[in-house]
Parts: structure tokens; sequence; C-alpha cells
């Protein structure tokens, strides 16, 4: 029996891995923690995590992590407060005898100038976009460190490489929040607020020139995903776990999305004065089709329905 600590456990990826995990009825101990259970920034920290759950195996979730504007912002941030997570969660899963480790990177970590589609073997080709260089130089060190533990010590230490996350319990607050997440947030708003305004007067602004494609995972796929690297994936080389290309959609199109979900009667504009961030990151998931030929993703649009419904019925809890 597997005793798997999952840290970042109480955010958008760790509350799918618990709704899969209670539908399957899994004989194995999952054991979620938070930010507020332990500082895994401070190495004493997550010592005594690791020593209180001695853990046989690691989901790694826990990352400082933001939006586009976030990111630009504060890339000093992202850089030492990720290194410092993964270098403490890494250490002690080595010191405390961990079978397996699995961190969570990002496809925004890719090279910025690159060609098209993006796979496993070209992580570290170039600079990343310079609007998240700290989160994205620190996430593709971990990808160094799970090389050097197996070549020290034999770690089966490794990574997945999702594209855009999106689903229930995501993080909706303002500048914070990822596209998505940010969108249902701003449109649930703009329905209810400034009600003597006929909902068809109403506009809604989409960030950017709306003309940025992406990959788009619902959480629940993603989480379906983890739990089968866990058992199934034993390789040191990232995975990366990414919808089909034809299913990647531009930002004006997921705007869309949202306000079908919402059944919204404005109009959708966009603000060409606001950055797009990097155009594109396709990313290719032949690697992930090989070993699982089979997997059926959510369609894009059931899944946005799926968390504009969320959100609406946990409105009071989400913007506590």
């Amino acid at each position: 029996m597997k005793k798997v600590l999952v840290t970042g456990g109480t955010g958008l990826v760790g509350n799918a891995l618990k709704t899969i995990i209670d539908q399957s009825a899994s004989g194995d101990e999952w054991i979620f923690v938070g930010s507020s259970q332990a500082d895994l920034t401070d190495n004493n920290a997550t010592r005594s995590l690791f020593e209180r759950v001695k853990p046989t195996h690691v989901v790694h979730l826990a990352a400082m992590v933001g939006g586009l504007f976030h990111n630009m912002n504060n890339n000093l941030d992202f850089l030492r407060r990720n290194l410092q997570i993964n270098d403490n969660v890494l250490q002690n899963a080595y010191e405390h005898g961990c079978v397996k480790v699995i961190s969570c990177l990002s496809t925004c970590i890719f090279p910025d100038k690159t060609s098209y589609p993006i796979d496993e073997t070209m992580v570290h080709n170039g600079p990343p976009h310079p609007s998240n260089y700290g989160y994205s130089y620190a996430k593709r060190l971990i990808d160094i460190q799970n090389h050097a533990y197996h070549d020290k010590h034999g770690c089966m230490f490794t990574s997945i490489i999702p594209c855009n996350i999106f689903g229930p319990h995501d993080n909706y607050k303002p500048e914070v929040s990822h596209v998505i997440p940010g969108m249902i947030n701003r449109m649930y708003s703009l329905i209810h607020e400034n009600t003597d305004v006929p909902e068809s007067e109403k506009v809604f602004t989409v960030y950017g020139s709306g003309t940025p494609l992406r990959q788009f995972i619902y959480s629940l796929d993603l989480a379906r995903l983890i739990i089968w690297v866990l058992d199934n994936y034993d390789s040191i080389e990232p995975l990366i776990l990414s919808v089909d290309e034809e299913n990647e959609v531009t930002i004006y199109e997921a705007a869309m999305a949202v306000a079908k979900a919402f059944d919204f009667k404005g109009k959708l504009i966009c603000d060409t004065s606001k950055a797009d961030g990097q155009h594109k990151k396709t990313a290719s998931n032949r690697k992930l089709r090989s070993l699982l030929p089979d997997f059926q993703f959510t369609d894009f649009e059931k899944g946005v329905k799926a968390s504009v419904y969320w959100y609406i019925d946990n409105i009071d809890k989400v913007r506590k």
C-alpha cells in the first residue's frame, strides 16, 4: 500500500485528486497538505512534515503560482520561493526514502523562441518568455534535480508537464488567477453588479488581443493522469500531460466558452492595451498517447460549464 503525500494539496489539482480518489475507493493512503500546515520554503518545517507523515510516495504540487501580470511584476519572488520549495521537498523525499516523487511543471517553462509543437526534449533549449522567467527557471531546475538525484542516489524522481489547467477549486483572486478562473470571476461580477443596466448592454473585456493560443486541460482529467503516472510511469524523463494539438483554442474562444456557460447576453471586446504574454506554447502529447492511447479528455466547453457551475454553487466560499 502506498502512502502518498500531496504537497499543495488544497489547491486546484489537489482537490481534483481528492475527488477522483474518493470515486475510485483507492486502497492507498493519501495525505493532502496545504501551506497552512507546512511552510515548504522552510527546511525545518518540511522535515517535520515528512517525519510526521512518513510518505512512501510524493505528488509535489506546491508552488508559488499566479497569472501573467502577477508573474510579470514578481519574477524574483517566483524564482526564490519556488527554488526553496523544490529543494526542500526533493531533499527530504530522498532523506526519508520515498520510492517515487512526481513534481508538477508547466508548459510555460519552455523556450519562448522555439519550433512547434514543443515536446519533452525541448525544455532547456533556450530562455523562457520574459514575462515569467522566475517561475520558469525554478521549475526547469526540478528536471535537473531529478536527474542529479537519480545519478547520485538512484532516486525515481520524475516530473509531469501539464498544459493550462482549469476546473473546480481554482484560484479566482484578481491579478493572481489564471485566465479561465479570472474570466469566470470577472464575468460573474459583471452580470451580478449594476443590475439596473440590462445584461444585453454590458461589455465583458478580454485582456489582450484575444489571439494567443492555449491548450486547456480539465483538472479532473489531470488528476486521473497523475494517478496513472504514479502507478505506471517509471522514468525520470518528464512527461507532457496535455490535450491534443487540435484542441488548442484562442483566448477569445475561451472567453466565449465562459460567456456561453453563463448564458451571458452582453458583448465581448478585446483590450489590446493589456499584454498578451506568450503567443502560443503548443505542446505535443505524442509520448503520452504512445503510453496511454485511449485516454478520453473532457470536452473543453463541458469542462468550462462544469467549472462555472461549481463557482456559482460555491460563490460564498470562493469570495472569502
